[in-house]
């Protein structure tokens, strides 16, 4: 089914929907929804409460004979988290890991103190494009380990934990009846992913598991919906990340340069090149295993990072 790249809520297959953000870049994500006679079960909520209002406005637009009973968070950053307090009355599911790093978590206090321009970069990006304001935490009341299946109505939906790679406790949202899988951030499509933990290996291990699972539909944190093509492309932009950084980085090579220098060759459409510092990043801090270097820093800095060319040949003008 060809699923138009548009704001709002889709349905992607029987009684299954997606709820779409375009353009996808820095907290622009991804929700989704499964329904089974009255009940529903939403995956995410988006990175401030308007943002997260404004969905539930229109499924109940467009479902107002339905409850959402169970919220499953894919992972912990806050664009998939952020609105859970508008759903008070739903059961609220993740990964222990998830939990745990959630409930930890004040950066929605440092986004909301800021102003445009105190820093440059992604983070100035969001700061101007979301409002923070008035977000209340509402943590998990549900944790679990590896898998857990969960009934909504009589249809099963699987949650299978393959953190961390992407973050410490991410989780796919499998709909088997359905062939649909929500993949939280294991899957950006149209843009440069960003590692916030790793290990990158274990982020192309998720992607062999989702290649081997009985799906048709994918919807990824960030993009469009899409099929198995592009978790097959995304899973070898992340074989050549790893490898370029760990050779970078037995070479000595800088992480700026490294990060510059990764060759794009079949990637020159994806945005967010930026990110690449914090690809490269992650690496470089998991085979130093000392803290470094660190995400904040890094994340500070992709304003004045160059990010390399990534015109491909075939961009060229005339050809």
């Amino acid at each position: 089914m060809a699923v138009p790249y548009r704001r709002g809520l889709h349905e992607i297959a029987a009684e299954t929907y997606a709820y779409l953000q375009p353009d996808g870049s820095w907290g622009w994500s991804n929700a989704g929804l499964v329904v089974s006679g009255t009940d529903a079960l939403l995956v995410d909520t988006l990175f401030s409460v308007p943002l997260t209002r404004a969905m539930l406005d229109e499924i109940a637009a467009v479902r107002p004979d339905v409850r959402i009973r169970t919220l499953v968070n894919t992972h912990s950053d806050g664009d998939h988290w952020w609105g859970n307090q508008l759903l008070p009355d739903a059961e609220i599911v993740a990964s222990e890991a998830t939990a745990a790093v959630m409930r930890a978590d004040h950066t929605h206090e440092l986004l909301a103190a800021l102003s445009p321009g105190q820093l440059s970069g992604a983070v100035d990006e969001m700061v101007r494009s979301f409002d923070f304001d008035g977000i209340v935490p509402a943590y998990p009341a549900r944790t679990f380990e590896g898998g857990l299946d969960l009934a909504v109505g009589d249809r099963g939906v699987r949650l299978i934990q393959v953190g961390p790679a992407h973050t410490s406790g991410d989780v796919l949202v499998h709909v088997p009846d359905a062939k649909v899988l929500f993949t939280g951030d294991i899957l950006f499509v149209g843009g440069h992913p960003v590692v916030h933990t790793g290990p990158v290996s274990g982020w192309i291990a998720a992607c062999d598991l989702i290649l081997d699972l009985d799906v048709e539909t994918i919807v990824p944190g960030h993009g469009p919906v899409v099929g198995k093509p592009e978790v097959r492309r995304f899973r070898e932009y992340l074989v050549r990340l790893l490898d370029h950084a760990v050779r970078s980085h037995e070479a000595g090579v800088p992480l700026d340069d490294a990060a510059r220098t990764m060759d794009l060759t079949g990637f020159a459409d994806l945005g967010n090149s930026e990110r690449l510092l914090l690809n490269v990043g992650a690496v470089y801090r998991e085979l130093n295993g000392d803290g470094t270097p660190d995400e904040l820093g890094l994340l500070t800095r992709l304003g004045e990072f160059a990010a390399p060319d990534v015109k491909d040949a075939k961009d060229q003008p005339g050809e």
